[in-house]
């Protein structure tokens, strides 16, 4: 299967979820969280407050996992990858306007992509699985995505 073809399933599970788990690291102690990601191409992105715990643990370590689980035939995505905040304000806007997001984000931002406390984060995956119980139980491989080497 092809990059483009693997990303298309990668989107097309992530849309049913909604929700994945983002585990971040505080020293050598993992903590784990529910939020609302979105993908763009081969990025992920997370709107969270700039001044959250996740936030302060992402300035130290970028480090992160995403992982999803969808519906009753388990389907479980896991993308790994680094984090980031944007600072840009016009790429904050953009990410905004484009409605990337499938909720709206005034509800916890209302002055807009300017409010003080969005945080825009961008997770750059370095790898992508996605498999299923039915799939493990039969023994075959998860479909993996790698990013491209630079």
């Amino acid at each position: 299967m092809s990059d483009s073809e693997t990303l298309k399933k990668v989107h097309e599970v992530a849309k049913k979820a909604t929700w994945a788990y983002l585990a971040t690291g505080r020293g050598d102690q993992p903590k784990v969280r529910v939020v609302h990601p979105a993908f763009e191409g081969e990025r992920v992105w997370v709107a969270t407050g700039r001044k959250s715990a996740k936030a302060s643990h992402i300035d130290k370590n970028p480090k992160v996992e995403l992982f999803y689980q969808v519906g009753p035939d388990f389907v479980h995505l896991t993308v790994t990858g680094i984090a980031r905040f944007i600072e840009s304000a016009a790429e904050k806007k953009r990410v905004w306007d484009s409605k990337v997001f499938d909720y709206e984000l005034s509800q916890f931002w209302p002055a807009g992509s300017a409010s003080e406390d969005f945080g825009l984060m961008l997770i750059t995956p370095s790898r992508i699985e996605l498999t299923s119980l039915p799939e493990m139980t039969q023994g075959k491989p998860p479909l993996v995505w790698r990013a491209k080497k630079s």
